[in-house]
């Protein structure tokens, strides 16, 4: 006998998938702060090549995007949401 899927079967399911991509967003996040683009012993953003200006190192070390290249992928992040 089947069952048909009501409401709180799909919610559990869409819960479920928003986890796991939100679970892959920070896994693949992780995996870019790993392995920073060094060129000629500077830190470069990952997108443009350009060298990650001191400031932006001092307030955030971990940074692997030039301030205009981050602000562009959490800008497409949240327009694909």
């Amino acid at each position: 006998m089947t069952m048909a899927m009501d409401d709180v079967d799909r919610a559990k399911i869409l819960e479920m998938r928003q986890r796991q991509e939100a679970l892959a967003r920070a896994q693949a996040a992780d995996r870019e702060t790993e392995a920073p683009l060094v060129i000629d012993g500077q830190r470069c953003c990952r997108d443009c090549g350009q060298p990650i200006p001191a400031p932006r190192l001092a307030a955030r070390p971990q940074a692997i995007r030039c301030i205009d290249c981050k602000t562009r992928k959490e800008q497409q992040e949240t327009h694909y949401r």
